[in-house]
């Protein structure tokens, strides 16, 4: 399948799974500083510290530190073929506590990245919010509980849009905030729901405070969207949802029914806000099953309206299926629960693979928006093994290859056979980062290995997996040679 021309290729990471420099140039902590490692293939999970215990490993402190390697990561990028980069700013270093007089040395920081970007004929892709806020205002404001972080937030993107948009021209405003919602909030990593809530070391998952911590955040993306329109109108805006695609298990009109809602719970929710500028038709029903209603206050709609969205970016990993019925297996997954897809096969942490789902998404996402659209997060995460082949360092991950293979077919069948417009694809993880659910460096995804491990220890060193010179194949080809 031909991609269009121009077509965006690279990868996609977050500062607090990649930057690390926790503490350097005046970067005061963010929620993810304070969370310590879990385990998720024993079920351990991650453990937010109001005070650092000296006896804990914080990954994200260290990360994979792209940080003191920008310039030899951004160089792989390029040999890789990339013409996009998809990262975030950490909104710490920039504002130490979130708001106050920015920190000059965080701003000239990524200045350098993005020169560095732009010198290798990479676009960067912007996050201004990725599962991250600084600690403080979770300490001061309960988080994004409180209506206050609406313009603490606006005057952060102003600031780093109005320094560098002259080289970054594509922005996204929050990372996933779709998982929000009523109970699937309390199956986030507590540094994400700690991102909507809670003070201290407490998790609050109270609906109330959920649904309006994501109006919050819808009118805070708005009133900056509406912002580099009226500014930057070479800029382009998009959200980023996390795309939970189920079908209903079985042909019982129940399951059937059941998975509409779920779907419109699920992601139309967000999207329909961010897109269309309003909540949809079915967000009163929503209201009443979570008990609770958004604080919309005067001047909210008019801001929502006049803040629509550019592009429609989202996650894609797998797919599950949703069911009435008490006799489905149940698997884990992205962010989610739900049924096993008998039809489908799972990564090494029960994930099902499923790259026909990615096409049927992008054409229901498509044929509801009519916008462009871009797959920002797609990947596999394995245990990858380090061979020695003649003295040379190996990393041999035909696993990883044929996921990228699969996913990259069905994206082409979208366009070309379908007329969906999709604009780019950014793999995520593309040099190995720390998990966002569990804090573990065993869960790879990355096409360039990074000698680091889950007790902390490395030497930091990249090495290219096979899957890195595939994917340069995959580019330089502009997706037609997948063999």
């Amino acid at each position: 399948m031909a991609f269009p021309k121009g077509f965006l290729w690279g990868g996609a990471t977050a500062a607090n799974q990649y930057e690390g420099a926790w503490n350097v140039d005046g970067k005061g902590a963010s929620i993810d500083d304070h969370l310590r490692g879990g385990d998720g293939i024993h079920g351990i999970p991650r453990q937010i510290d109001a005070v650092f215990d000296p006896n804990a490993l914080y990954p994200s402190w260290e990360a994979t530190d792209f940080y003191h390697h920008y310039e030899e990561d951004i160089a792989l990028f390029a040999e890789m073929g990339w013409n996009v980069f998809r990262m975030s700013i950490n909104w710490s270093r920039i504002f130490a506590n979130g708001d106050g007089e920015p920190l000059e040395k965080g701003l000239e920081f990524y200045d350098k990245v993005f020169d560095c970007c732009v010198e290798h004929g990479i676009a960067p892709l912007v996050t201004l919010s990725h599962y991250e806020i600084p600690y403080s205002l979770v300490e001061r404001f309960n988080g994004w509980a409180s209506r206050e972080l609406i313009d603490i937030f606006f005057n952060y993107a102003k600031t780093v849009i109005d320094r560098y948009h002259d080289r970054v021209k594509y922005w996204l405003t929050f990372n996933e905030n779709n998982l929000g919602w009523n109970d699937m909030g309390t199956m986030l990593s507590t540094s994400m729901l700690k991102g909507f809530t809670g003070t201290q070391a407490e998790i609050k998952t109270e609906a109330q405070d959920r649904v309006n911590a994501l109006h919050y955040q819808f009118v805070a993306a708005a009133k900056t969207i509406k912002y580099v329109h009226e500014n930057y109108p070479d800029v382009k805006m998009g959200n980023m949802d996390c795309f939970i695609l189920s079908y209903p298990a079985t042909c019982d009109p129940k399951d059937v029914l059941l998975n509409q809602h779920n779907m419109q719970a699920s992601n139309w929710y967000a999207s329909d806000v961010q897109a269309r500028g309003k909540y949809p038709y079915y967000a009163k029903r929503l209201w009443k099953e979570w008990g609770a209603k958004p604080d919309i206050q005067p001047g909210d709609e008019e801001i929502l309206a006049e803040g629509k969205i550019d592009f429609y970016s989202f996650s894609y990993y797998m797919s599950n299926t949703v069911t009435t019925h008490d006799d489905v297996e149940q698997t884990a997954g992205n962010m989610s629960f739900g049924g096993k897809n008998p039809y489908l096969e799972a990564s090494d942490w029960g994930w099902q693979i499923d790259s026909i789902g990615l096409r049927f998404a992008l054409n229901e996402i498509y044929s509801r928006y009519e916008i462009p659209l871009m797959v920002v997060e797609n990947g596999f995460g394995a245990l990858d093994e380090v061979v020695i082949e003649d003295g040379v360092e190996r990393i041999h991950d035909p696993y990883r290859i044929d996921y990228l293979r699969k996913h990259v077919a069905d994206m082409g069948k979208a366009i070309e056979e379908d007329g969906v417009d999709l604009i780019g694809y950014t793999w995520w993880g593309p040099i190995d980062v720390v998990s966002a659910g569990t804090g573990e460096m065993r869960k790879r995804y990355g096409f360039i290995y990074v000698d680091k491990h889950d007790d902390g220890t490395g030497d930091l060193h990249r090495a290219r997996k096979d899957s890195f010179f595939y994917y340069q194949k995959v580019i330089k080809s502009n997706g037609e040679d997948l063999d």
